[in-house]
């Protein structure tokens, strides 16, 4: 496994970090002003970062993301673009060798856009805060769904929950209206539909390879370069981050699902929890290796089944 990249300190404009991915604001070496996004190898659980980073993890997460933007952009560019231009470093300017070395293959050079500040999720299946919501309203974020599902039981059909997007903490679900209150109801509804096209794609794309795609989130930016003022796909698309991958052939109603992300991640935080070694609030514990190992391991995983490809083609 390669070195990780834990952070970056570039040359460059208006640096921004999130729990994952370093900003700014870059141009390309044509001269064209671009946001330049660096997927680190951080990983963040229960909402705080961990100190001990995941080998190769950024490299999935944009190779992954790389990979989705070509299909959508194959079967669904009459409908949606998306902000990526680039994956290549050496496209950055104003950098020098040694810098762009460290970056290549966990780099996207994307179109400026303004965020619209909603997450967009889709769900095929009742698991997560869906399942904890269903439990007590028998709905999930206003929508309301037949009675007795199972937890990680099928949909009837794909559902949009979208939620807000939080600076800190916990992103928070909210019904469509009120999101539509929130940005508007004509882009709130173009962004439902988008929402679960691309999840259909992914679902559908996932099941091919043995793979269940039970739900996903997507963000949406409008480019500040553009007269429309239609919402374009931006940040990542379909990851282990930003979704929940399931093996179909272990798929179970009634119970948590084995996955490809970092559920080894999770389950050693809850035993520190439940000891009463760790309280879920920053900083958090170092990982041991074998957490980390496993936890790469299906990152890496998930990218290649995928895409039918290894990572380091």
């Amino acid at each position: 496994m390669t070195q990780t990249l834990m952070q970056s300190d570039l040359p460059l404009d208006n640096h921004r970090q999130g729990k994952v991915r370093d900003v700014y604001d870059a141009t390309t070496t044509d001269g064209q002003p671009v946001t330049l996004l660096i997927a680190s190898d951080r990983l963040s659980a229960f909402d705080v970062v961990m100190p001990t980073g995941i080998p190769d993890k950024g490299r999935v997460l944009t190779q992954l993301s790389k990979f989705w933007f070509a299909k959508i952009g194959q079967e669904l560019g009459d409908r949606l673009s998306h902000h990526l231009i680039s994956t290549d470093a050496n496209d950055i300017a104003g950098l020098d060798e040694a810098q762009r070395a460290a970056l290549r293959g966990r780099v996207m050079l994307g179109r400026r856009c303004e965020v619209v500040p909603i997450e967009c999720v889709a769900r095929g299946y009742l698991a997560g805060s869906g399942w904890k919501e269903y439990q007590k309203t028998q709905s999930v974020c206003g929508v309301a769904l037949p009675e007795g599902l199972q937890q990680c039981e099928k949909l009837p059909s794909p559902i949009f929950t979208p939620a807000t997007k939080a600076e800190e903490g916990h992103d928070e679900n909210i019904s469509f209206e009120r999101a539509c209150e929130l940005v508007g109801e004509e882009l709130m509804t173009t962004l439902r539909d988008l929402t679960l096209t691309l999840y259909q794609l992914g679902h559908d794309h996932a099941a091919k390879h043995g793979i269940i795609l039970a739900d996903t989130k997507f963000e949406f930016g409008i480019p500040v370069d553009s007269e429309s003022k239609q919402p374009i796909l931006i940040d990542e698309a379909m990851t282990p981050d930003s979704s929940r991958f399931w093996p179909a052939d272990d798929y179970e109603v009634g119970r948590d699902q084995s996955s490809f992300d970092k559920q080894y991640v999770r389950n050693h935080l809850q035993a520190l929890v439940d000891a009463g070694q760790w309280g879920k609030e920053p900083p958090g514990p170092a990982l041991p290796d074998d957490v980390v190992a496993n936890t790469a391991n299906k990152y890496r995983q998930a990218y290649e089944v995928l895409t039918g490809s290894a990572l380091d083609d």
